[in-house]
């Protein structure tokens, strides 16, 4: 099973996201990896917790559906949330018609740019002006698909306020049993098989984040498959097909110096 994170994946990987919007939410492993996120945010992100004052801006990147968005909105000010699939957008901007949840911000862009016209402008009353800055970014499952994360880490620094910070979560590359974390069927737009606890380390210090941390946050038992093809797209996989495997999920954060 892929990311619900689509935003700055490949352009053959949206195209998946776009088939699969629509039932995206009828899958229970994505409500599941995303209540464990919003768990870990809360448990290690100054603000997101238990006596969260709902001051935080927040950018999520790759918000699919939005399934981490809705749980985290009540405990922020708000969460622009942002996916290059147009699909999962149109999905997202349905549940908040439907909802009473009114701070989310849907984008559609494949964004490479702080800057970018599509964001919101620090002044609303000015569109025309400099984007907003957040204190907190934000992605589930999205680190695996993008194919230049030095580029969107150095994006993602550039739209934090000073002192703002990033809680990116994915799940870990342990070695070359972490590939199985996804059936043959839907490696469309992975472009790594997890992440690596110190190369990711290295590589947000080396874009200027500071006091960077990468830990477990928590650990999840995924049935895969036991060869390549053995789940068929759009068919249920059966009791009698694959096996249980254990996975490991990081949460990588960094903060813009101030």
């Amino acid at each position: 099973m892929a990311s619900a994170a689509s935003s700055l994946s490949s352009h053959q990987g949206n195209e998946r996201f776009n088939k699969e919007a629509a039932a995206w939410d009828s899958n229970p492993f994505v409500h599941q990896m995303s209540a464990e996120a919003a768990k870990a945010l809360e448990k290690y992100i100054p603000g997101l917790g238990g006596n969260s004052t709902g001051n935080l801006d927040v950018l999520e990147l790759g918000c699919g559906t939005g399934l981490l968005s809705f749980m985290i909105a009540p405990k922020v000010h708000e969460v622009v949330a942002v996916d290059a699939a147009q699909g999962m957008i149109d999905v997202l901007e349905t549940k908040i018609r439907k909802s009473d949840t009114k701070n989310i911000v849907p984008v559609c862009v494949l964004l490479e740019d702080p800057e970018d016209p599509s964001l919101p402008p620090a002044d609303r009353n000015d569109p025309t002006g400099p984007r907003q800055k957040y204190d907190l970014i934000t992605s589930h499952l999205v680190l695996h698909h993008i194919p230049d994360l030095k580029s969107v880490l150095k994006t993602m620094l550039a739209c934090l306020k000073p002192g703002g910070m990033v809680g990116l979560t994915d799940f870990e590359d342990f070695g070359p049993e972490a590939k199985r974390f996804h059936p043959e069927s839907k490696m469309a737009g992975v472009e790594r098989h997890g992440i690596n606890a110190e190369w990711i380390t290295d590589l947000m210090q080396e874009v200027g984040f500071q006091n960077v941390q990468v830990k477990v946050a928590w650990e999840h038992e995924k049935r895969v498959e036991r060869w390549p093809g053995e789940f068929k797209p759009g068919v249920p996989i059966g009791q009698d097909q694959g096996e249980k495997m254990n996975f490991t999920y990081l949460l990588c954060m960094g903060q813009r110096p101030s």
